[in-house]
């Protein structure tokens, strides 16, 4: 029978203690060593241990971590003129987690349409495999029924249309609608990149109807596909964008960056945090932006991608039966299995490393993007052993 446990019930825990980090490996407490290609979802970008991380923890840690958000704060207007001056923003408002960040960017298209003088206009137009947080109003956004069960009504104002579908999108314009917003690249709904030619003519139909354009960068964000940010890619950029993960290096920080004009509607007294934005936060977000703006991270980020994807296709290629197929950008891969994709993962795990499950049958890999090309070539090393394994299995019960 299962030990009783304190903690609340909502998470299948994989039976693994992990109790410390050293770059892409995690160390449990019997000393056994794992390639950490999860990142804590993303999370840990600069990997376990980082030392300019460690560092900054350390001696911000001896001077202040909190300080309300009624006083000026210097590491905020830092953070933040850093990010402006590396993005289409020209202001941000930080969070603790990208939830926050969402509901950020949603209340600021609300509020620019009401201050525009149209309160009717605040229905988000969203897409079908979203994912943008587990508040009420974030799972009414992405729209899984799983995550809406049993949490009464559905927040009201968001409508949903299939991703990629751009005749979808321009019949859901109404009078009603105050933006659209949209991941890049779709992370929990199994590393679905939506195509250059999609992502501006999303922006065509924003300025056509005076509607705000949202990216949701919280997976996708902060290097992970080899830009800074991915709206790069495309050549165009958002109204509103919502960061976290990758930014804090493992530490729960997020931001919600707008144009000016986006962001006029969001006067004093619209919106606060009590937590958001405290100097312990900052301190490791300009630490994270230190070692991700430094000239040449972002090639190496780009150039261990290649290394990495043209391995993965070389595995599709061998075991056609366990991969279907390899997708994504830069460091956020998938890998979209044949067999269940639990059964690649857990077979990945006996081979000490791991992934994240995602939607479509499909395993996110999400390496620090520190990771090497000997690390990588590692990593796909072990993938080849899983997939042989679970190859030789099939054919065993096949036969």
């Amino acid at each position: 029978m299962a030990q009783a446990t304190p903690l609340f019930e909502t998470y299948n825990r994989i039976p693994l203690r992990f109790e410390r980090g050293e770059g892409v490996w995690l160390i449990t407490e019997d000393g056994e060593r794992y390639l950490d290609f999860a990142a804590g979802i993303a999370v840990n970008a600069l990997g376990h241990s980082h030392p300019h991380l460690v560092e900054t923890l350390k001696t911000q840690g001896e001077k202040l971590w909190h300080l309300s958000n009624l006083y000026e704060s210097p590491g905020q207007e830092q953070l933040a003129e850093r990010l402006t001056a590396n993005t289409f923003a020209d202001k941000v408002f930080f969070t603790n987690s990208g939830a926050e960040a969402l509901e950020c960017a949603i209340k600021t298209a609300r509020r620019y349409q009401f201050a525009k003088g149209h309160p009717e206009r605040f229905h988000i137009i969203t897409f079908e495999g979203a994912f943008h947080g587990r508040t009420l109003a974030t799972i009414a956004a992405g729209g899984q029924a799983k995550y809406l069960e049993g949490f009464g009504p559905k927040a009201p104002g968001f409508d949903q249309v299939p991703f990629g579908d751009l005749d979808a999108v321009k019949a859901a314009i109404t009078e009603a609608t105050a933006g659209i917003l949209i991941e890049p690249v779709q992370g929990e709904g199994g590393i679905r990149s939506a195509s250059p030619e999609f992502l501006r003519a999303l922006r065509g139909l924003c300025y056509e109807h005076g509607l705000l354009l949202i990216f949701d960068e919280v997976q996708c964000g902060v290097g992970r596909t080899g830009k800074l940010f991915a709206y790069e890619w495309p050549g165009i950029a958002p109204d509103i964008m919502a960061v976290a993960k990758g930014i804090g290096g493992g530490f729960p920080l997020g931001a919600c960056l707008a144009t000016a004009e986006a962001a006029s509607g969001m006067i004093a007294g619209t919106h606060g945090t009590t937590y958001g934005g405290n100097p312990l936060a900052m301190a490791i977000g300009n630490a994270v932006l230190d070692v991700v703006l430094e000239e040449g991270f972002l090639q190496h980020v780009g150039d261990v991608a290649l290394v990495f994807r043209q391995g993965l296709a070389s595995l599709k290629d061998r075991f056609p039966d366990i991969i279907e197929d390899v997708r994504g950008e830069g460091l956020m891969l998938g890998v979209k299995a044949r067999v269940p994709s639990g059964e690649l993962l857990m077979a990945m795990r006996d081979q000490h490393i791991l992934g994240v499950l995602a939607g479509d049958n499909v395993i996110r890999l999400l390496p620090p993007l520190t990771t090497t090309a000997e690390e990588a070539r590692e990593g796909l090393a072990r993938i080849e052993r899983a997939a042989g394994k679970l190859q030789q299995e099939n054919l065993k019960k096949s036969a």
